[in-house]
């Protein structure tokens, strides 16, 4: 796949999420607790940070990426449903990412999708025990990136060997033992039913920025100049309506730098202006996407 760069969106910096915007936990309805924690605990090295009646709070040092919800009333939605297409973990180095690729393909050998070099990064594909995706990450210098006039951001599908990958990068010591290396989701990919519907909620309304897009079929967005902090896409979903309850995604988390705690109150005001329907406490706001995607907006 080849991304085509696109011109970001004529926003004012009023309308803009502050730079320093952040992807935070994402929370999954699953059906099985103890399965998933074998999947992201014991294959992926996440640490159990909290624990109680069916939830678990998954993280790194003390950072939390990844709350595991049971609810045994809900079932599987059908491919073509809205909802996620993969959570994406970032790794601060390629030697960290290569100890936990290895932990998990040895665990988990049938759940490997597949690898990418996208040219701002480096990343592998799994499925989780109940067919959530999963990438684990690496993104190359920033200074590396080729960007251009407006801030599109030069991204793409090249090839990349997971076998040479880990021979390069893979050490004894991870080997012996996953990383246990500071984590944090990097991005979240959502699947919608169309684009330009996904760029008026999440571009236009919330304020990120349009780094790249895919045709009419993807969209990829960030605050700060990243090169996608969200990314959505119609592969499967294409003319979704809104989504029921099921397993899979139950929330992402956007978290605002505290640095700049106006930040999220002139938020709820740009909602509230454009008719958005949202529940704000003065601490944390919550809204629901076009599809009903749960989305969570706090300060860090």
């Amino acid at each position: 796949m080849t991304i085509t760069k696109t011109s970001a969106s004529a926003q004012s910096s009023e309308d803009l999420l502050p730079d320093l915007t952040e992807m935070g936990a994402v929370t999954l309805a699953v059906g099985d607790l103890d399965k998933m924690l074998a999947f992201y605990q014991g294959a992926m090295g996440l640490q159990v940070l909290a624990q109680e009646r069916g939830t678990a709070v998954l993280g790194r040092r003390g950072r939390p990426v990844l709350i595991l919800d049971q609810d045994g009333t809900l079932s599987h939605a059908s491919a073509r449903a809205a909802g996620l297409y993969h959570t994406a973990f970032l790794f601060e180095s390629a030697t960290e990412l290569a100890s936990v690729i290895y932990s998990v393909a040895r665990a988990y050998p049938a759940q490997f999708q597949g690898s990418a070099d996208h040219i701002v990064s480096e990343a592998f594909y799994f499925g989780d025990p109940e067919g959530n995706g999963v990438e684990l990450y690496v993104d190359r210098p920033r200074d590396t990136w080729s960007v251009a006039d407006g801030g599109e951001i030069t991204m793409g599908t090249l090839a990349l060997d997971p076998n040479a990958y880990l021979r390069s990068h893979l050490t004894e010591e991870g080997a012996l033992a996953v990383a246990d290396s500071p984590a944090k989701v990097g991005h979240v990919h959502l699947k919608v039913g169309d684009i330009e519907t996904a760029r008026g909620f999440y571009v236009d309304t919330l304020g990120f920025s349009v780094t790249a897009t895919h045709r009419d079929q993807a969209l990829f967005i960030s605050a700060g100049g990243y090169h996608h902090h969200l990314g959505m896409n119609t592969w499967e979903s294409r003319g979704a309506s809104e989504r029921t309850p099921a397993l899979g995604l139950g929330e992402v988390t956007i978290t605002l730098p505290s640095a700049d705690p106006d930040s999220l109150g002139a938020l709820e005001e740009r909602l509230a202006s454009r008719g958005v329907a949202r529940v704000f406490d003065g601490r944390e706001l919550t809204v629901f996407d076009p599809w009903r995607n749960k989305v969570r907006v706090t300060l860090a």
